[in-house]
């Protein structure tokens, strides 16, 4: 999953035009693997939503998911897409993080996970969750006048502090958006 990162990562730098900063960004960077079990419905009614509509406070996000579907994507059209997974599929998904460095480029995807009454399989998922230590700034490359600088430097672990704080609903925009 390591591997997958780095390289989705340096094909985003490359895309942009802005591989020079690839290594200084990427040299210090902390990733944690979290294995989530998913709240199963308590009836046979209605769905359970087993995670509220979020986005990840990192900088991107792969799962892995068991046979059990309930991932949903927010579509640019405020539509949820359900996603229809194969078992060696792995899910990359662009965090808050990513948007800032991005310029709001690359915004951050919007998920939540909803498990039908139908479902009797527990859900489980791993989690890549990639962080980068330094300071993220927007490369002066991606900003013009179509699009003006929309974030001052993120310090990732501040924001999640902050966040925290908030009871996990401060956005990004809101903390270091101009």
């Amino acid at each position: 999953m390591e591997e997958l990162d780095q390289m989705v990562m340096r094909m985003v730098f490359e895309n942009y035009g802005v591989e020079k900063y690839y290594d200084s960004l990427t040299e210090s960077v902390t990733r944690t693997l979290g294995f989530i079990k998913y709240k199963e419905p308590q009836n046979t009614v209605s769905t359970c939503n087993a995670l509220d509509r979020h986005t990840d406070k990192t900088f991107t996000t792969i799962l892995h998911q068991n046979h059990v579907k309930g991932l949903e994507i927010k579509t640019k059209d405020d539509q949820w897409l359900g996603f229809d997974y194969s078992p060696s599929s792995f899910i990359f998904l662009a965090a808050d993080a990513l948007q800032v460095w991005s310029n709001d480029r690359i915004p951050s995807c919007i998920h939540q996970v909803h498990i039908s009454e139908n479902e009797t399989r527990t859900r489980y998922s791993f989690g890549l969750f990639t962080f980068y230590d330094k300071t993220i700034n927007v490369p002066e490359e991606l900003v013009d006048e179509e699009h003006p600088l929309r974030y001052k430097p993120l310090n990732i672990f501040e924001y999640l502090k902050a966040n925290v704080g908030h009871g996990g609903e401060l956005s990004i925009k809101a903390y270091c958006g101009i």
